[in-house]
């Protein structure tokens, strides 16, 4: 099993690195991956030190599987070169996500769409993989009819730039800005790029990806995706309208069954999810969980999970481990 990591110097590639680590996945050779200017640098993988290599020379080595975190417009030019290699790819970028012919996986919902003829895999959007965790069961047993969701983003999620201009400017140091305003002491309801509608990207991959995630169009989703002054870990505030009623004590039942899935929702004690105690940590965290008295049939929820972790590597090596145990690489 020769696994290639495209994108090893970044934020997400290290992640990936400690993950695979972690889960003493089944290889025999690690490929670490990166652009031009990153050849030849050497980084350390179980006391082991690895030596980048180029995109070209990669595809030329074969690797089973590629864990791809290195950009969308790099996801486009190479992802095809490594598939038409024998490579599968899993791919971390938003370039495939909504591409008819790619499956949209999170393991613990979809993983069995998955056969040996996908050759390129898309991980969803690290927002959007934390909800669905929480709603797919919901939805499974009552139908969703209306997801209206905030987001409160750790600047984690932009790159390494953010986490530098954050500690920047709580050091009292000025330094490049990763975004057009300060984020210490700050909110900025601004994540990606706006669309002509006035909503961002980010916003739009909440409601796109879902629905295919979930696999029903039907879903209606609307968002706002805000960025906060944390260094890691996304939260969301989520109102869920169903067909169905609930009952409280099911739903929570129902999300303490769920593989990947923690309830923290003890309001007497103050127990809820929160970034600092997400830190680190593969699960998704729910908490908050009351009924909306405004209107019937819909639940109000407070979601909290490594955007790192589990909203990239650690979703991106959970396919790769789904493929090796069923046979499909």
């Amino acid at each position: 099993m020769k696994i290639a990591i495209v994108g090893a110097t970044g934020l997400v590639g290290s992640v990936m690195l400690k993950v695979l680590e972690e889960r003493n996945f089944p290889m025999d050779e690690l490929l670490l991956v990166a652009s031009e200017r990153s050849v030849g640098k050497e980084i350390t993988y179980k006391n082991t030190p690895i030596k980048v290599i180029g995109l070209s020379d990669a595809v030329e080595q074969k690797p089973d599987i590629a864990l791809f975190s290195a950009g969308g417009s790099t996801s486009l030019e190479w992802a095809p070169k490594f598939a038409e290699a024998g490579t599968t790819v899993i791919d971390n970028s938003s370039a495939w996500r909504m591409d008819l012919d790619k499956k949209l996986v999170v393991p613990e919902i979809n993983a069995s769409q998955l056969t040996k003829a996908d050759k390129i895999i898309a991980n969803p959007n690290c927002s959007t993989i934390q909800m669905v965790m929480a709603l797919a069961p919901l939805h499974k047993k009552y139908k969703i009819k209306r997801i209206v969701v905030s987001t409160y983003q750790s600047v984690s999620g932009t790159g390494v730039k953010a986490v530098e201009q954050l500690e920047n400017e709580i050091a009292g140091i000025k330094g490049e800005m990763a975004y057009p305003y300060p984020i210490a002491k700050n909110a900025i309801p601004h994540c990606d790029v706006f669309e002509e509608t006035g909503y961002t990207k980010e916003e739009m991959k909440l409601v796109r990806e879902t629905q295919k995630i979930l696999n029903d169009n039907t879903i209606a989703v609307t968002a706002t995706a805000v960025r906060i002054p944390t260094a890691g870990g996304h939260s969301e505030s989520v109102n869920v309208e169903f067909e169905n009623d609930f009952n409280l004590t099911e739903v929570r039942e129902l999300l303490s069954a769920t593989d990947g899935v923690v309830v923290q929702d003890n309001t007497d004690v103050n127990t809820y999810p929160m970034p600092m105690y997400a830190n680190g940590k593969d699960e998704v965290f729910v908490g908050r969980i009351r009924r909306d008295m405004s209107q019937p049939n819909s639940l109000n929820m407070w979601i909290v999970s490594d955007n790192l972790r589990k909203g990239a590597a650690t979703n991106t090596v959970q396919i790769a481990e789904y493929l090796v145990a069923n046979g499909l690489v």
